[in-house]
């Protein structure tokens, strides 16, 4: 037993429930009008278009740009601001990207994540889909903050579509290769949920992946141990009847989390990645980067995570 250390599990992960299928009837798109958020809004379409969803087109007005000016130059500034979102909303409808599917157009004003909130519980909201992007040092910007702050609070699962997305949208979604990362959280029975669903619904090969961080086992033997310990458990969250539909594959591998994510995402030509969101009531943006947001800004295909 030399140089193997004690190995402990969180607690045990619920199994996957088969019997509950994808739900999505109302997709609430945010906008900012950036490239970011107008790529988002191109798989909010195509994902409108499959599942026979409505669009709720989203722009919120915060008051952080004028909080603090002078009262005269704040009614400017925001009327600026105003006028510049009703314009950005017009370009949309005029480019026609929404024709021929169920729309509404929302144009709110005040703090993000309650007016989202608010937005969700009120139009019965299945899914948001927003955009997310780093500048510099992955430094967190708008939509970049404003997503993970979105998908670790909301109560409905959060698409982000990143810049490392290249090419345009697919008119229709049609989703081959699904991988499933687990840390066997809260969340990650529920997120398998879909992650199933949707790989029944679309016929696609679903690949389940655990990163150890810090291996507990120094030697080969205790690795090769501490290796097979997680794939049966994640064997173990997948119902039986999954074998019917798809053969799904278990990886485990060691090292950062992040980059592992992210080198299985290309390995495995995964156009979606379902993970879970620890549930946070703190502002993301003020938190350090963790897994999720750094994955959903670098990953090539659409992050769908489910709160826990």
């Amino acid at each position: 037993m030399t140089g193997i250390k004690e190995v402990v599990f969180p607690p045990q992960t619920a199994k996957a429930d088969t019997q509950k299928k994808i739900k999505l009837s109302n997709i609430l798109a945010l906008t900012d009008f950036s490239k970011d958020s107008d790529r988002a809004l191109d798989y909010a379409i195509a994902l409108a278009r499959s599942y026979d969803a409505k669009i709720f087109l989203t722009h919120v007005i915060t008051p952080d740009p004028f909080a603090y000016a002078e009262p005269g130059y704040a009614e400017i500034t925001y009327e600026k601001l105003r006028q510049a979102a009703e314009q950005g909303i017009a370009d949309i409808l005029i480019s026609g990207k929404l024709r021929e599917v169920p729309h509404e157009v929302l144009l709110e004003e005040g703090n993000i994540w309650q007016v989202i909130q608010q937005l969700i519980r009120k139009h019965e909201i299945d899914l948001v889909v927003a955009g997310t992007h780093g500048r510099g040092e992955l430094k967190k910007v708008f939509l970049g903050s404003v997503a993970e702050e979105i998908f670790r609070q909301a109560s409905c699962p959060v698409l982000t579509v990143g810049p490392a997305i290249h090419g345009e949208a697919p008119k229709k979604v049609d989703f081959k290769n699904i991988l499933f990362a687990t840390n066997f959280g809260r969340a990650d029975a529920h997120a398998l949920n879909y992650a199933l669903s949707l790989s029944q619904e679309h016929a696609a090969k679903l690949t389940l992946l655990h990163v150890i961080e810090d291996a507990a086992a120094h030697t080969d033997e205790g690795l090769r141990r501490q290796r097979e310990l997680y794939l049966n458990r994640m064997r173990d969250m997948v119902p039986p009847e999954v074998e019917n539909w798809c053969k799904p594959e278990f990886r485990v591998t060691f090292g950062a989390a992040p980059e592992e994510i992210l080198t299985m995402i290309d390995e495995t030509k995964a156009d979606l990645l379902v993970m879970g969101a620890k549930t946070s009531t703190s502002f993301a943006g003020h938190a350090p980067l963790t897994v999720a947001y750094t994955v959903a800004a670098h990953a090539h295909c659409p992050v769908f995570t489910v709160r826990g």
